[in-house]
């Protein structure tokens, strides 16, 4: 069996178990993939999202439109077949329920709030950029993130569950301030394609974001690119005139007149400084 590893190489629980929420729905065992209906799915993605939950709880937040006692008699249904299919997968008492499985969301929040932590640690005058931000590991997190990554996917698509609604768009947030964080902490390794790529990623996932459009201006700005970087504010300023009817904020503008050269522009909070070239050596004498 082929398990998902994280970008800190975390993989199964002891029970040897694996919930995969981000992208589609999957439980993997020790056997491999286990074949589960729909019913058994909402119990495990439930309890893989929220942690040990009440049975009262659990089943008011997978069948609200029946009645308590159907809720319940429907509850008791999918834990004994999850019994029968994934021994050990969902600890059950008289009360309460729990997953005993990794959950890949559980490491991608992990990963985010890492990445978050470090790309708001000032920098030190050597230009290191916090704990936990060495080179490799800015490669690995960027291929955990971007394109076909284990943390690219959306949270369950297709299901349209309120619990599942609600925790998606959360995600969706985190995951966007954890692809400029990651953005900015790779352009100031000097990685510009990654942090392009990153920065791209961002703009994908909200072609409307102002931060995410800064991101990506900062990246071309930092390898020297200012008119490229001009025309990507072009464009997000014309597709904001055309679909909202409004402006850049200040802090665009703050950005814009940066690459502009005009005196006395401070640079963009929370981002790193520009690289600025040194000064030639003068020769020995």
């Amino acid at each position: 069996m082929t398990t998902r590893r994280t970008a800190d190489g975390t993989g199964p629980s002891p029970g040897g178990y694996a919930v995969t929420l981000l992208g589609s729905f999957r439980l993997d065992g020790p056997d491999g993939p286990v074949q589960l209906t729909a019913r058994e799915q909402r119990v495990v993605a439930l309890l893989a999202l929220h942690g040990p939950q009440q049975r009262a709880v659990v089943a008011g937040m997978l069948w609200p439109e029946t009645d308590e006692h159907r809720a319940r008699q429907n509850l008791r249904a999918a834990v004994a077949t999850l019994a029968r299919l994934a021994p050990g997968a969902v600890q059950a008492s008289k009360l309460a329920l729990e997953v005993d499985a990794a959950v890949d969301v559980r490491d991608f929040v992990a990963v985010a709030q890492d990445v978050l932590r470090a790309a708001s640690w000032p920098a030190d005058p050597e230009g290191t950029a916090g704990p936990a931000t060495g080179t490799a590991r800015l490669a690995a997190l960027c291929t955990a993130l971007v394109g076909d990554g284990p943390f690219a996917g959306d949270l369950l698509p297709g299901w349209y569950d309120d619990w599942v609604l609600v925790e998606a768009e959360r995600l969706r947030h985190l995951r966007l301030h954890t692809l400029e964080g990651l953005s900015a902490l790779l352009s100031a390794a000097a990685r510009y394609g990654l942090a392009l790529e990153v920065a791209l990623a961002a703009v994908a996932l909200d072609p409307l974001r102002e931060s995410a459009h800064r991101a990506v201006i900062e990246v071309h700005a930092c390898e020297g690119n200012v008119a490229t970087a001009l025309a990507q504010h072009e464009r997000f300023r014309t597709r904001l005139a055309r679909e909202l009817h409004i402006t850049p904020s200040p802090q665009m503008e703050a950005l814009v007149a940066r690459l502009r050269r005009r005196p006395g522009t401070e640079p963009t909070p929370g981002r790193p400084s520009w690289p600025q070239k040194s000064p030639a050596r003068s020769a020995r004498t």
